[in-house]
């Protein structure tokens, strides 16, 4: 496939020498860090940005900066693929792009990305990484809740949705719409980076000891499920007979612009699902589900977590694509007293069952390097705090 001049471009895209010494790597008394090694807040995302290590084609606002992420935005053009891929040591995506590419696509107006087929997009934003920060990425609420399949895809990459230390390039997104078909654009946001300095290890009795400080889940100390993890289980039973449990995304569905906000009723793109007398649900391999946690989760303004998409030994499904919870979810002083999980659900080859208060993902927190400038919550127009079940935010709520 001929490649455009804006993929070679991009391709080509010299993300700069640092302006200042990378802060992620300065001593301490440079930054005033509170620990040496853990997720690197806002603040530090600002001052990579100011020094050159996050750059981008086009300005990067403080809308894109949350508590421990930066938003990445969509580039002008999309590559329909043959086939999702990992480049693989010492090939770049663009040379995947020149072998497994179809056709390009404009997105400075809009475009549809249609369910089904696989995309990959060059992003804005570019990175110089110092050599003890790497990148974790995710899809962003929205994207999940809509069943976006979003991943990062780096230069020389050999896994998804990470960035090795000291990585320099161009970074792109493979998208593959599963329910809805979707328009994008230019500038438009479907996943997320977090920067971590070191590699702090996540241990169960640090999570334990901050459980006994600020309850994470609504369990009592002694009762909470913790092991490489906190244990999130599934409401099948919510408040009675016949309550709304979730959603099942209904086929042959129209487009979902994934910018509009409130826009869509729910009724057209979802199936509501009721609790029945046995406290269980038979997911159906192929359709997609939202349903929600039995716990509140609350994240103490010093740490992050990241619920573990898949885990063999829970069961024969996937949960929860979007796995990023910021600093201050569900927190007492950010306007929430714990919110529930909702969780994206979709089964695998057979049909399975789940019951009421099964395990269906670990929560595993993180230490931020220091607690961010401002944390998730009403006070940024955080669209999930205090939520109970609820759909992407594209969808109108009931009155």
């Amino acid at each position: 496939m001929e490649r455009s001049a804006d993929l070679e471009l991009l391709g080509q895209l010299d993300v700069g020498e640092p302006a200042k010494p990378l802060l992620a790597d300065a001593p301490d008394d440079a930054t005033h860090p509170r620990h040496p090694t853990g997720i690197l807040p806002a603040q530090t995302i600002r001052a990579l940005i100011r020094d050159k290590h996050i750059q981008s084609i086009h300005e990067i606002g403080e809308d894109q900066i949350q508590p421990a992420s930066i938003d990445l935005r969509l580039g002008a053009k999309a590559y329909r693929m043959r086939a999702s891929f990992l480049p693989g040591a010492d090939v770049t995506v663009a040379e995947r792009i020149d072998a497994l590419g179809m056709h390009e696509i404009d997105l400075s107006g809009g475009a549809v990305l249609e369910k089904g087929c696989v995309y990959i997009v060059p992003l804005m934003e570019s990175v110089a990484l110092g050599k003890r920060v790497s990148g974790m990425a995710n899809p962003k609420s929205s994207s999940g809740r809509l069943d976006v399949f979003t991943r990062l895809i780096a230069d020389g990459a050999i896994e998804f949705d990470r960035l090795r230390p000291a990585y320099k390039g161009p970074l792109y997104a493979e998208i593959s719409p599963r329910a809805f078909s979707i328009v994008v654009r230019q500038g438009t946001s479907l996943n997320q980076l977090r920067l971590r300095r070191g590699n702090p290890p996540a241990s169960d009795t640090a999570m334990r000891r901050l459980h006994e400080e600020i309850p994470l889940v609504d369990a009592p100390p002694g009762d909470e499920n913790i092991a490489h993890g906190i244990a999130v289980t599934v409401d099948i039973e919510g408040a009675g007979a016949d309550a709304l449990i979730g959603y099942k995304a209904r086929p042959h569905a129209s487009l979902i612009d994934v910018d509009k906000v409130a826009h869509y009723e729910a009724a057209e793109f979802w199936e509501p699902l009721h609790a029945g007398r046995h406290g269980a649900l038979i997911l159906n391999p192929g359709d997609f589900y939202i349903l929600a946690s039995k716990e509140s989760v609350t994240v103490p303004p010093d740490h992050a977590a990241e619920m573990r998409a898949y885990d063999i030994l829970v069961g024969e499904f996937r949960v929860h694509y979007a796995g990023f919870f910021d600093p201050g979810f569900g927190y007492a002083d950010s306007g929430g007293k714990g919110s529930r999980a909702v969780l994206e659900v979709r089964s695998h080859e057979v049909p399975f069952v789940l019951e009421d208060g099964q395990v269906v993902g670990r929560l595993v927190y993180e230490r931020l390097t220091e607690v961010p400038d401002k944390v998730y919550g009403t006070s940024i127009g955080s669209s999930y705090q205090r939520q109970a079940l609820a759909l992407a935010k594209q969808f109108k709520r009931p009155a």
